[in-house]
């Protein structure tokens, strides 16, 4: 059983609450639960209503938990990407064991070493990511543990996030009855769920995660997260119109963006996509009404986001990726794509239980955390393990035989054996 490993994750957006409790087991990872609460206590910068927020928190874990037959202990949790900042260290170890080979402490030498560095008062130290090692003038993106140097030099990153909304986030969380195992940006997450990092070590790969109410930004090169921006600017924004002028709530509003609006197709005015009740009064909405009423804001969405990435769009073959909520949108990518004159995909994760592009992030912290192993050592589940296996057991029904023809003729050979 040690080869198991469970663990929660949490993300807050600006309208909900995501969990996902995951499994790995050898190689593969299994999602066991996936919850998500709606709350309006986040808005794209600040966090409106804590209780609000908590007792959303609490909800997720309890569903979650009772579902599992075990509570909910501990989280991985990930933070916006607001005012981030990328600090680039060097840092130097001598090997100084009897054998000369590097081990974990090694590296977390170098890391400790690094997070002397001072950070601004308005910002907390979210991550430490070493990037490159380097071993006489060789460099690796590997890990060298086990190999022989006489001195290691690590290439880390400490990326910095906003520290009122960090610590407003794990203190809500931990309010829940929550503790946090490790924190990391959302987007840093993305990446990470979407082996985006890998994709930019020769090109440029610019991230979109589209949400509600806002838009985050980051750019990976040469494999590290460069930079982070957020737009406050989201779907819910682009379904804005359609609760002005039809009177739809703000949730269908935002579905009938997601899976019902037509960007890439030409729009059939036969096609119902949309009917409610008005004061008793039946009112139908055609998906050229649709893609007529929305589609000024998409053009706006789009022409924003050219214009905040038009250098980087000019330094370089780049790759866009739009995931979060706007991931969902059909044809979202290829609008985008003419306009900023670059290839451009939505990512989807393809994870049985967790096909939703708005659970792109939640997803990524498994394999950000699992990644830090090696050289934290963690050993930490998010549940209480032995009442998970007690919840899943049949051992006490494989006590008790059914009382079938085949157990009692079974019975008679053991009985003439005596």
């Amino acid at each position: 059983m040690e080869e198991k490993q469970i663990f929660a994750t949490l993300e807050v957006s600006d309208h909900e609450v995501r969990m996902i409790v995951g499994e790995f087991f050898n190689t593969r990872f299994n999602i066991l639960k996936v919850e998500r609460v709606p709350v309006d206590a986040l808005s794209y910068d600040t966090i409106t209503d804590q209780d609000a927020l908590t007792a959303a928190i609490a909800e997720a874990a309890r569903e979650a938990g009772e579902t599992l037959g075990a509570k909910i202990e501990k989280v991985i949790l990930c933070v916006p990407a607001l005012n981030t900042k990328r600090k680039p260290v060097r840092v130097s170890v001598p090997i100084e064991g009897i054998d000369g080979v590097i081990t974990a402490q090694d590296i977390k030498t170098a890391v400790d070493s690094a997070q002397n560095v001072r950070v601004e008062r308005d910002l907390a130290l979210i991550q430490t990511v070493c990037v490159k090692y380097t071993i006489d003038g060789i460099a690796s993106r590997r890990i060298p543990i086990g190999e022989h140097a006489s001195q290691l030099t690590v290439d880390i990153d400490l990326i910095c996030a906003d520290r009122n909304m960090a610590y407003t986030l794990v203190g809500c969380t931990e309010q829940a009855g929550l503790q946090v195992m490790d924190i990391f940006l959302d987007v840093y997450a993305v990446a990470k769920e979407a082996a985006l990092f890998e994709q930019s070590v020769d090109s440029n790969v610019l991230i979109m995660k589209m949400e509600r109410r806002a838009t985050t930004l980051g750019i990976l090169s040469k494999g590290r997260l460069r930079d982070c921006v957020v737009v406050p600017f989201g779907v819910g924004d682009i379904a804005e119109p359609l609760v002005e002028q039809y009177g739809i709530t703000r949730a269908a509003a935002v579905e009938l963006v997601k899976y019902s609006l037509l960007l890439n197709d030409k729009v059939n005015p036969a096609n119902l996509v949309h009917i409610w009740n008005d004061n008793g009064n039946a009112r139908r909405l055609n998906e050229e009404e649709l893609f007529t009423c929305v589609s000024p804001k998409v053009d706006e969405w789009v022409d924003g986001m050219v214009k905040y990435c038009g250098k980087i769009l000019q330094a370089g073959k780049t790759t866009v990726i739009i995931t979060g909520e706007g991931g969902e949108m059909q044809g979202l990518n290829e609008v985008l794509a003419k306009k900023a004159g670059t290839e451009v995909r939505n990512y989807i994760p393809e994870t049985l239980g967790g096909r939703n592009a708005g659970m792109t992030a939640c997803l990524g912290l498994f394999y950000a955390y699992k990644d830090k192993l090696p050289i934290a050592g963690y050993t930490d589940n998010s549940i209480d393990m032995d009442k998970f296996l007690q919840s899943v057991s049949y051992r006490s029904r494989l006590n008790k035989p059914e009382d079938t023809f085949t157990n009692r003729f079974k019975s008679l050979f053991a009985g003439s054996r005596k």
